[in-house]
């Protein structure tokens, strides 16, 4: 066997390198605190307002700059230095999670009503998601820069890991620490992780554009991208699957409502459920690592869509907090599946030179799904009442893959 083969069979070929795991430290660190913001920004909405739609007004509230800016940032992404374009991201996110902290303190909150509150957490939330749509992409742009390609799907697999698993201690931890220290003192252990995120980060070394700078007009850049998005089908069907299944699908957003008034579980247990997902996430990315999808990558996809709408149904009907636990995180189980595949083909297909602009145009599409889908649940919410609105959510994923399954045969039929 090859030195390229042993890499591609060790689950642990890309951590050997020492920039790759400052990469992780750093994201790892920050994701965290950025996930404990989400759960505490929801939280802390719905008990201003106690208004399903207004949890549904921070998807939003994030996803027009940063759907609206993602073409624009790959271009620059692609234009930029990925070390210095990612410590400013960091930076303008920890100044946006101390704003966050002044909003928290009496002397602020005693001078607003909660609706004035609510509002100014929205233009926050708003900055974060402009700050998002140049932060979001580098992080995988990098990766395409520090490990070898015989080792990037190694790197995927941990680095979805390393998200995944941000995302489960900042969910967890967001809940408990919100019961436990209140939402000023959880809002400071966010900056604290942020910058700790920050420091990590900067002992990257400098990933200067192989592009010149000037070398295009920025609209002839971004239509480069999207032709390359387009032309590659099975990158096309991915994120089209996934853009309408999680649109469909959010049922997270519903979460502060069924741990409230659903559930009764409080603070802690919110916290939990919020992690149930990203729990199941990490089971099967570790499974993965180990012991990676070799063949039928494309039915694989599609059924675990198909099981990720079954779980959301099932978690709709749910009185019980084990069942809702545990249906969420089957949910994150299958969700990991299709996370999984969808970041190996994009940097299995993506040229070096077109990283910036091709991850931008996932993260629209991953930001149009999440946001979006969170404002689609707090409007279907107020439309349909809570339970029907997460049971619609399911059915139409369900609706999603089937069409899929049927028009979209190259991606059925997809193997890498």
């Amino acid at each position: 066997m090859n030195t390229t083969e042993l890499q591609k069979h060790d689950p642990f070929a890309a951590v050997k390198f020492a920039e790759y795991r400052n990469l992780m430290f750093g994201r790892f660190l920050f994701i965290m605190g950025l996930r404990m913001m989400g759960t505490l920004v929801g939280w802390w909405v719905y008990e201003l307002t106690s208004a399903p739609f207004a949890i549904g007004l921070i998807g939003l509230s994030e996803v027009i700059p940063a759907v609206s800016l993602a073409l624009y940032a790959g271009h620059v992404i692609d234009q930029s230095e990925k070390r210095k374009l990612l410590l400013k991201g960091a930076s303008l996110y920890l100044v946006c999670a101390l704003l966050l902290f002044s909003l928290s303190t009496g002397s602020v909150s005693s001078k607003l009503s909660n609706h004035s509150i609510a509002f100014c957490i929205y233009c926050i939330i708003f900055c974060t998601g402009i700050i998002r749509s140049f932060t979001g992409p580098v992080f995988n742009v990098i990766i395409g820069s520090i490990v070898p390609r015989n080792a990037l799907q190694n790197a995927t697999t941990w680095s979805q890991g390393t998200w995944l698993s941000a995302s489960v201690f900042g969910h967890a931890l967001g809940g408990i620490f919100i019961g436990t220290f209140g939402i000023r003192n959880t809002l400071a252990i966010i900056a604290v992780l942020v910058f700790s995120g920050f420091c990590f980060l900067y002992q990257l070394k400098a990933k200067p554009t192989l592009n010149e700078p000037g070398e295009k007009k920025t609209w002839d850049s971004v239509k480069e991208g999207i032709r390359f998005v387009l032309k590659t089908k099975e990158v096309l069907g991915a994120l089209t699957l996934d853009l309408f299944a999680v649109l469909f699908g959010g049922a997270v957003a519903m979460i502060p409502v069924y741990a409230k008034d659903i559930l009764k579980i409080g603070a802690e247990g919110f916290g939990w459920l919020n992690a149930a997902s990203d729990i199941g996430s990490i089971i099967i990315i570790i499974s993965l690592t180990f012991f990676p999808l070799k063949r039928k990558q494309g039915k694989i996809l599609l059924y675990a869509v198909g099981g990720f709408g079954i779980c959301i149904i099932t978690f709709a009907l749910s009185k019980s907090f084990l069942l809702s636990f545990a249906a969420l995180m089957v949910s994150g189980i299958v969700d990991g599946i299709s996370v999984v595949v969808r970041g190996t083909i994009l940097q299995l297909n993506t040229p070096e030179n077109m990283r910036g602009r091709v991850m931008s145009v996932n993260s629209m599409f991953i930001n149009s799904s999440n946001e979006l889908g969170q404002f689609e649940s707090g409007l279907a919410a107020k439309l349909m009442g809570v339970i029907p609105s997460v049971v619609f959510g399911g059915s139409m994923t369900l609706f999603v893959v089937i069409a899929t399954w049927f028009k979209a045969p190259k991606l059925r039929k997809m193997e890498y």
